[in-house]
């Protein structure tokens, strides 16, 4: 049986989408400044297909003869950054945000979340380092010599 040409249109179109949206639109190519720190972008990509089409015969057709295709397609693509990844020597890995379409508590809630990890491990460090100090000061045996009593 012979392909419809609607199967032609819509495998065209989505050859074309494929072609516009691929991995480098999502993750960006990395950018690396003088000091060796790297910034990439990363974006959110949605987009949108439609196509549709219908035979009719012709005003003098013949019976038998094939029917006439009308048709059309279309796609839409929007690319809306998201986040930087910043990578630095000093500071190691953070998500910078882009705060311009954080509409959703979803959004915002990935956007807090390495921070958060950042603040909780370093509160957790933090009491890890002091406790032997602290620990030490109160278990130390007390001095042999007494205080001078007074004249």
């Amino acid at each position: 049986m012979n392909e419809h040409p609607i199967q032609n249109l819509m495998s065209e179109t989505m050859e074309k989408i494929k072609s516009m949206v691929d991995v480098d639109t999502v993750v960006g190519s990395p950018i690396t400044t003088p000091d060796g720190t790297t910034v990439i972008p990363v974006s959110k990509v949605t987009f949108g297909f439609g196509a549709g089409g219908s035979d009719f015969s012709a005003k003098n057709q013949s019976e038998g003869a094939p029917l006439c295709f009308g048709g059309g397609g279309g796609a839409g693509v929007t690319v809306s950054p998201v986040c930087f990844l910043v990578i630095s020597p000093a500071d190691g890995a953070h998500i910078l945000g882009i705060n311009a379409q954080a509409s959703t508590t979803a959004d915002r809630l990935v956007e807090m979340l390495p921070g958060a990890v950042s603040k909780v491990s370093g509160f957790f460090a933090g009491r890890k380092e002091s406790a032997p100090a602290e620990a030490s000061a109160a278990d130390a045996p007390a001095s042999d010599e007494d205080p001078k009593p007074a004249e």
